[in-house]
């Protein structure tokens, strides 16, 4: 009787890891393909530990420079991978290997860091990892490249308990994320590896430096094409 227990109990986690890891995510895809996408598990972390949550959905009405301008800082192959940046990967290897003492570089792209925001947060180790990877896999086959980065900017943590574009044009610039401007944006962008130590709007020497660089890189995901995919 116990090990006939033991087998249902077997089956019935099995069976629920199945619905979560399968059908649950593409469902979940297919339906915010379309609809404004409610909350993700990191907002409610955020709001959990008491760092607040301020979070409106904008859609599309994003200045473009804003989408121009984190191409530039976060993934400029975006428009032609498929998910993973393997020449990133792969340079972020070789530099580990010359300098294993330092932290493994991130070479996370859009697509890997919307599903990570969508299903996962932030914490985990190997296996969000391998949970990210999967699931990176189903947004670039259910979503348009549009909708990805659409969504990106939405949803993703702005510092101070601001997530998404509207939250943070808002709090930081008291304005709209359809009139953000050139340097608006660059300061959004150069926050983003660490948000909750910056602030966009009182940026100190290495933030403004930062948007200052990134102003040049989205001048050059504009000139080379880079962003031809969501347009």
């Amino acid at each position: 009787m116990k090990k006939d227990r033991i087998r249902a109990r077997a089956r019935d986690l099995g069976l629920i890891l199945f619905l979560l890891l399968v059908p649950g995510p593409v469902v979940a895809l297919l339906i915010f393909r379309f609809l404004p996408i409610p909350v993700t598990p990191q907002m409610l972390w955020s709001f959990a530990e008491g760092k607040g949550l301020h979070y409106s959905w904008a859609g599309e009405a994003i200045a473009p420079v804003l989408g121009r301008t984190v191409l530039g800082s976060e993934d400029q192959n975006f428009c032609s991978h498929d998910g993973f940046d393997w020449e990133q990967i792969d340079k972020a290897v070789a530099d580990h290997a010359r300098h294993p003492r330092r932290r493994l570089r991130g070479a996370s792209t859009i697509s890997q860091q919307t599903a990570r925001t969508l299903f996962l947060g932030y914490r985990g180790g190997w296996v969000r990892k391998g949970l990210e990877a999967y699931l990176t896999v189903l947004v670039e086959a259910l979503w348009p490249k549009k909708r990805i980065l659409e969504a990106y900017l939405n949803l993703v943590d702005w510092g101070h308990g601001n997530y998404g574009v509207g939250a943070a044009a808002r709090s930081y610039f008291h304005t709209t994320p359809a009139r953000l401007t050139a340097i608006q944006a660059a300061r959004l962008a150069a926050v983003l590896p660490d948000p909750d130590k910056w602030n966009a709007a009182a940026p100190g020497p290495y933030v403004a430096g930062r948007a200052g660089f990134l102003i040049g890189q989205a001048a050059v995901v504009r000139r080379d094409g880079l962003d031809f995919c969501v347009q």
